[in-house]
């Protein structure tokens, strides 16, 4: 005979699940959901997106948070929305999540979502080259606000070294490169190198390190990743030194790294862990304070990249530095 407490739990199962259909049994909140998959956005953001007053998308994601279908990230002085990172599929509700999730992702979005959303990252994008074009002088100086060069420079390096031995470097990327300060270290590891940035001014900074430092294997291209996807280029490592921070969709950056990697090539990151310095998004560009590491981790497995070797680095200022190693052992997902 079945005892009545043998039940208590799955009844209590299903009570929990309730707010959940509850909460996604609307069109518009699964297409907030839809839009939520690789991107972060702030409530005036998809209130944009989806042609609605403010007040009203402050609702839907209230109810949506409520059930644990979304969760808020704090970017200064707003408030930006993502899917949860941290879902275990022993637990009833999270497993419910993660199948609503997978079953709104099978549609692709409607072209003018798509359109919208480019849209919002075009305006990300130029904010952040407009502050570039404007600090282009005290590029080095902003920067050392959060974290020396060295501090994160030589970490990647020595990770990258560490790998050498194992892998030929026979092309690499730098995206981002800054004024060039660690083009040195992939000139000397790899026979060819790409330094890519879409900053004209910072562009022209790295190629006066290139002639300083007699770096004749390195082609400077003015550009996003998309520019290289269409030339059909291919490496065998990527290096993104403090650049996810800056870019308008840095979910993106690992799955263009991923396209334009070769298979067995290596994704290496350095950035920001989360933080909540606000200073940084005025005096240094910042559009994103960090990540946590499994926002990268997230990233990288839906890229179809392999989490490998991690290190993080603790700064005096308050600050921590993730720099995380990442490989291409199947076809991305896109």
């Amino acid at each position: 005979m079945t005892s009545l407490s043998a039940h208590a739990n799955p009844i209590s199962s299903v009570d929990v699940l309730a707010p959940i259909f509850k909460a996604s049994g609307d069109p518009l909140r699964l297409e907030i959901l839809r839009v939520l998959r690789r991107d972060t956005f702030g409530v005036l953001e998809l209130s944009q997106l989806f042609d609605m007053r403010q007040s009203g998308m402050s609702h839907h994601l209230k109810v949506m948070h409520k059930a644990g279908l979304v969760e808020p990230q704090r970017e200064g002085n707003a408030i930006f929305y993502r899917r949860p990172l941290h879902l275990d599929n022993d637990k009833p509700t999270d497993l419910t999540i993660c199948q609503i999730f997978e079953a709104v992702d099978r549609a692709p979005l409607p072209v003018h979502l798509q359109e919208k959303i480019e849209s919002i990252r075009n305006q990300r994008a130029d904010q952040s080259q407009a502050f570039f074009s404007r600090h282009s002088e005290q590029f080095r100086e902003q920067q050392e606000l959060i974290a020396a060069f060295d501090l994160y420079a030589v970490p990647v390096a020595d990770m990258i070294r560490k790998r050498t031995r194992k892998s030929q470097w026979q092309t690499a990327l730098e995206i981002g490169p800054g004024e060039g300060g660690f083009l040195p270290v992939l000139s000397e590891l790899s026979e060819h190198v790409v330094a890519l940035d879409n900053s004209r001014d910072m562009l022209a900074k790295a190629a006066r390190t290139c002639i300083d430092e007699r770096l004749d294997n390195v082609d400077l291209i003015e550009g996003v990743t998309d520019t290289l996807l269409a030339r059909g280029d291919a490496f065998d490592l990527v290096v993104a030194n403090m650049v996810l921070h800056h870019v308008p969709s840095p979910a993106d950056i690992f799955l263009d790294a991923a396209a334009l990697m070769n298979n067995g090539g290596c994704l290496v990151v350095s950035d920001l862990c989360r933080h909540d310095q606000n200073w940084a998004k005025d005096n240094c560009g910042d559009l994103w304070l960090g990540f946590e590491p499994e926002e990268l981790t997230a990233w990288a497995v839906a890229a179809g990249l392999k989490a490998g070797e991690q290190l993080f680095i603790g700064l005096r200022n308050g600050f921590q530095v993730q720099v995380r190693e990442f490989w291409k052992t199947q076809l991305p997902l896109r």
